[in-house]
């Protein structure tokens, strides 16, 4: 696979210095991308990154992940509009080794082997002291240099501490080890870390009068202008914890139409031919073109259980599922996920015998307003339990089969529905 050609088709090529595409034709090379860990947990936003390493070890060229333990403490001005509030080392260092497994699962092969190489910047620094730092790097740019880079323009109207300002020379020292230890010529990332690339490509110049390179992709955002890897909730996480797969997988089912070609062409890795029907089909079939997507991500991201289960959930609620052996395919789990997106009602086991489906619909759940609402619903045809069709007002609920012994998912018509736990 040819690396800048496969990234032109996938319009994630923004920038590279002259010379890249004659490099990568001719040689294997290594190239790397840096990762702060200021935030919990990797997001959907990093993984625009995390597949340019992917497409890169494809192309076969050694991907390498810089964490920066260091600079993570200090904070990059770039494309923020006020000073960052500082993290604590410890902070630092719990989102780190959490990254740190997310990087490891993300990066490996099919075959499960990973043999990306993964170093943190903190190892740089460590040891190092302010008086070595100011004399090996500070003395390579000017400052008029620095000053002259978008990301410090953008800041210097609003304020930009002396902390913030030096990202740019760490972030280029980093690139000058590299080069120097690892033999690494490719820095990459975001069209936003072109200056601070750029500062590393001329620290290597004149520090070590070796020709190093750069290359950014395009800042994905939405159709509507809004920033990519947020919801009405939030962050997109890549940790089920803070982001389930469920909510992931509705993330992309929920998607624009407009953002599809330009998902897909960032986020996947089926072929070229697979794609490209994809791509063909958004016109006419844009929620088949989400499922295919969301499920291939779930399923990278998470696992074929989660993408599974969350598709399962999806039709559940969305009404596609028709059979009572598809309800009770879904792990017992899943319902605390339907629980969250649906009006949920518990009840204890030992009233269930005494109670009539009336009082249970209209008084203790209040599904219904009346016991003549809940007829004209049965006489419509409209009521089910569990996908029983209820057709009398004085049906015995507990004659259903329960969900894992304890669910009862009601549906009124085909958009309303509610799910009854029944506790001990």
């Amino acid at each position: 696979m040819d690396f800048i050609e496969e990234l032109r088709w996938r319009n994630m090529l923004h920038d590279c210095t002259p010379g890249l595409e004659e490099l990568l034709k001719e040689n294997k090379i290594s190239g790397y991308i840096g990762f702060d860990p200021t935030a919990p947990s990797l997001t959907i936003g990093n993984y625009v990154q995390v597949m340019l390493l992917k497409l890169f070890k494809q192309a076969g060229h050694t991907p390498v992940v810089l964490m920066g333990g260091a600079t993570g403490r200090i904070g990059d001005p770039s494309f923020k509009n006020e000073e960052r509030t500082l993290k604590s080392d410890e902070e630092i260092t719990k989102n780190l080794q959490h990254q740190l497994s997310q990087f490891n699962k993300l990066l490996k092969d099919e075959e499960g082997e990973n043999p990306i190489l993964i170093v943190n910047n903190i190892d740089f620094y460590d040891k190092m002291n302010v008086l070595d730092f100011l004399r090996d790097a500070g003395k390579t740019l000017t400052v008029a240099y620095m000053m002259a880079k978008e990301s410090v323009k953008r800041r210097v109207e609003t304020g930009l501490s002396f902390t913030e300002f030096s990202y740019q020379l760490l972030q280029a020292f980093d690139f000058q080890i590299l080069y120097e230890k690892y033999n690494i010529q490719l820095q990459m990332g975001g069209s936003d870390q072109w200056g601070n690339i750029t500062s590393g490509t001329e620290f290597i110049r004149r520090n070590l009068s070796g020709k190093a390179y750069a290359l950014t992709t395009p800042l994905l955002t939405k159709s509507d202008g809004s920033k990519f890897g947020k919801s009405e909730k939030g962050n997109i996480w890549l940790d089920p914890n803070l982001t389930s797969p469920y909510e992931f997988y509705q993330f992309w089912i929920n998607s624009d139409d407009h953002d599809l070609e330009k998902y897909i062409k960032t986020f996947s890795l089926k072929s070229r031919e697979e794609m490209n029907l994809m791509l063909s089909k958004i016109e006419l079939q844009p929620n088949w073109v989400k499922k295919e997507l969301a499920f291939e991500l779930t399923e990278r991201i998470h696992s074929l259980s989660a993408a599974e289960q969350s598709e399962k959930v999806s039709e559940i609620l969305f009404g596609k599922v028709n059979h009572l052996d598809d309800l009770f395919a879904l792990e017992e789990s899943s319902y605390s996920i339907i629980s969250r997106e649906i009006p949920s009602f518990t009840i204890a086991k030992k009233d269930m015998d005494k109670i009539s489906l009336a009082s249970l619909l209209t008084e203790n759940f209040q599904i219904y307003n009346s016991n003549s609402e809940l007829r004209r619903a049965i006489q419509g045809n409209s009521l089910s339990i569990n996908k029983v069709k209820i057709t009398d007002i004085q049906f015995d609920v507990n004659q259903i089969k329960f969900i894992h012994d304890k669910y009862l998912l009601v549906e009124s018509g085909k958009k309303n529905k509610f799910l009854v736990k029944c506790i001990d």
